[in-house]
């Protein structure tokens, strides 16, 4: 699972960050780990570089596994709430940002279960607010994804928490209802990262995904 520019061990890259320079970094990792092609599984924003990826290199992806993301562009409105986000999140830092926010990333339950909120909280606060706020500017001009979905030839897995803010059922059955042959997983009483709240089912739903491959 690798680190992204600005996040985990890797380097901020000041300013802003393309998703599809993301893509391109994972592309070299892939080469530096000789590893000619590979199953993607991206959350949220990972959702998007990995359509970025497909986009890119279709011949280095095995199949995909989409969680938690939005293939559509930014709207005008969109594009000004990320951008004011990241000025947001420039000014106050990530530990404001987290306490004001951290309930909007996962389901009220998981609020009160103390390992995912302890690991999630520690996850934001500390990542570094200048990465942070490089990635949501690049998200802001990311690319509408919505026209590749048609030509998107490999198994594909769609996963939604139900009580999903940030994206809600609809989005992810947009993606499958557009993508070939795509699967939907809707994952009960979990948020937007359903891999932390609901664990379990997450990998079940992925382990039975992938044995059919």
């Amino acid at each position: 699972m690798p680190d992204l520019r600005g996040y985990g061990q890797t380097e901020v890259t000041p300013g802003r960050v393309m998703l599809d320079e993301m893509a391109l970094d994972i592309l070299h990792l892939l080469g530096s780990l000789q590893i000619e092609q590979a199953i993607f599984c991206g959350l949220s924003m990972g959702g998007q570089i990995v359509l970025d990826f497909y986009r890119l290199f279709p011949h280095k992806v095995k199949a995909l596994i989409i969680a938690s993301s939005d293939a559509r562009g930014e709207t005008p409105e969109s594009y000004q709430q990320r951008q004011q986000k990241a000025a947001t999140i420039e000014r106050i830092g990530m530990k404001q940002h987290t306490d004001d926010t951290i309930h909007q990333y996962i389901a009220p339950a998981s609020m009160k279960n103390a390992p995912v909120y302890t690991h999630l909280y520690e996850m934001m606060t500390t990542t570094t607010a200048e990465g942070a706020a490089a990635a949501h500017k690049g998200r802001g001009e990311r690319r509408d994804h919505l026209p590749i979905l048609p030509h998107i030839h490999v198994p594909t897995l769609i996963v939604v928490g139900e009580e999903d803010f940030f994206t809600p059922e609809p989005i992810a059955r947009l993606m499958s209802d557009t993508i070939p042959g795509a699967q939907l997983a809707v994952i009960a009483g979990a948020g937007h990262l359903p891999n932390m709240e609901k664990p379990e089912e997450f990998n079940a739903v992925v382990y039975s995904f992938l044995k059919k491959l």
